[in-house]
């Protein structure tokens, strides 16, 4: 017995759960995602990670710009779905929506509800220091991530884990929850309890202008807003190689280093800056237009001896 799904994401991490459900041998009778956005040299449309996925498996995609229109409300409808299955997608679901699937909406949700609502739970989690996290199935109701917790799977949060490397382990373990929940709903044994009235935060989308580093700030701070926002958008920072002008250089991943000095002070051969308290170590760097590179790759190439001020402090 399978149920027939909608299934409804757009990027990259909505991938796994779309091939483990196709592979647990539900009936996905269509795939809504985002429209095609320009990209590459030439800015033709391209299709989301999980459109092309989706035609791959031969699965008809829907992407709508929006889902407010009557008539796409029919269309939803009309595919007499048992369920909705929600990671990603990136639309608002309207209530008429929300109400079509025999047996309701399910949001894979990448936090430890009610904690990081919203549309960056795994940057906002790790920016903020916590030491762990979760991925949850919910059943959807109109408000933002306020749906009652069917299942639940706990991910601690390594001190040096990067959002990127977070976002891979959410989404392996989302999609095992999700086809675990879909069972549960064929037995008829999905239970899913109301989210706790304290703890609630919301997970603001990444401006890119969040991505400058201030090494005014704590160690901690600097290294947590570093690998909080890696590998996008890449938090930065700007210096110059002697004789030469300013170039922003994103750090892909961090540690705490030891040292003191003024912030934005190098601090030895190893690339460790000062901080406002403590130091911060640089590991792996990236210049404007060229591959990723280790500190010691990088320092080959831009010379930066120690007591150069780099970021905000420096003036050139």
């Amino acid at each position: 017995m399978s149920l027939k799904i909608v299934f409804m994401g757009t990027p990259d991490f909505s991938v796994p759960a779309l091939e483990a459900i196709h592979a647990a041998g539900h009936d996905v009778a269509a795939v809504y995602a985002q429209p095609p956005r320009p990209a590459g040299r030439g800015m033709a449309p391209r299709p989301s990670p999980v459109h092309a996925r989706a035609e791959a498996l031969g699965i008809p995609v829907h992407t709508p710009k929006s889902l407010k229109d009557p008539e796409q409300q029919t269309l939803f409808a009309d595919l007499r779905a048992d369920a909705a299955v929600v990671i990603a997608y990136g639309l608002i679901l309207p209530s008429p929506v929300l109400a079509a699937p025999r047996l309701g909406c399910f949001n894979v949700h990448a936090s430890a509800l009610p904690r990081w609502r919203g549309a960056a739970p795994i940057q906002r989690a790790i920016m903020a220091g916590d030491t762990e996290t979760a991925v949850m199935v919910m059943r959807m109701e109109e408000g933002l991530d306020t749906g009652p917790v069917g299942l639940a799977k706990r991910v601690p949060i390594g001190p040096d884990m990067t959002a990127g490397e977070l976002h891979d382990i959410l989404a392996r373990r989302g999609a095992e929850l999700i086809v675990a929940a879909l069972a549960e709903l064929e037995n008829g044994t999905f239970d899913a309890v109301p989210q706790p009235e304290d703890g609630v935060t919301y997970a603001a989308k990444i401006d890119k202008k969040e991505a400058e580093i201030d090494f005014a700030r704590p160690a901690a701070e600097v290294h947590n807003h570093i690998r909080g926002l890696s590998p996008f958008p890449g938090a930065w920072f700007e210096a110059a190689p002697p004789g030469g002008k300013p170039e922003r250089i994103k750090v892909l991943h961090s540690t705490l280093g030891e040292g003191r000095g003024l912030p934005g002070e190098v601090l030895d051969d190893r690339l460790t800056v000062a901080c406002g308290e403590g130091a911060v170590r640089l590991v792996e760097v990236q210049r404007a237009g060229k591959r990723a590179m280790t500190a010691d790759e990088f320092l080959r190439g831009f010379t930066m001896p120690r007591g150069t001020r780099i970021g905000q402090q420096n003036t050139y």
